[in-house]
């Protein structure tokens, strides 16, 4: 059984930085690739980023928009991957979700296993 724990959520100011936190158990880490999704108020959860396995290079992909301000990744030692995020915006505020997949692309559906989110919140 795959387990995905969220954390380093919380309120900050826009401009501000965060580092989310996903530990992984249950799966060779260093085989998966991993997702962050995010899913604001009253919209549907969207592809932040994702970083490959190990044997692929650990070769990383973004959302567009998100790309320069967002950075994804890994640490296999640890079974954890990170999303620091910088210069944020109150239209970043939103539950991000890690997950587990074999391949790191964009959609839900190719990653099985997810974490239950951590909420972040950015004000004004």
């Amino acid at each position: 059984q795959v387990q995905l724990v969220e954390s380093g959520g919380g309120l900050v100011q826009a401009g501000g930085s965060l580092r989310l936190s996903c530990a992984a158990s249950g799966r060779t880490f260093s085989n998966s690739a991993m997702g962050w999704f995010r899913q604001a108020p009253g919209k549907e959860r969207a592809f932040v980023a994702a970083i490959s396995n190990s044997w692929t290079g650990g070769s990383t992909v973004y959302a567009h928009s998100l790309k320069g301000r967002f950075t994804i990744s890994r640490d296999n030692a640890k079974n954890t991957v990170y999303l620091a995020m910088n210069s944020l915006k109150p239209e970043d505020t939103a539950i991000y979700y890690c997950a587990v997949g074999i391949r790191a692309v964009t959609t839900m559906d190719d990653y099985p296993y997810w974490g239950q989110g951590t909420q972040v919140t950015v004000s004004s």
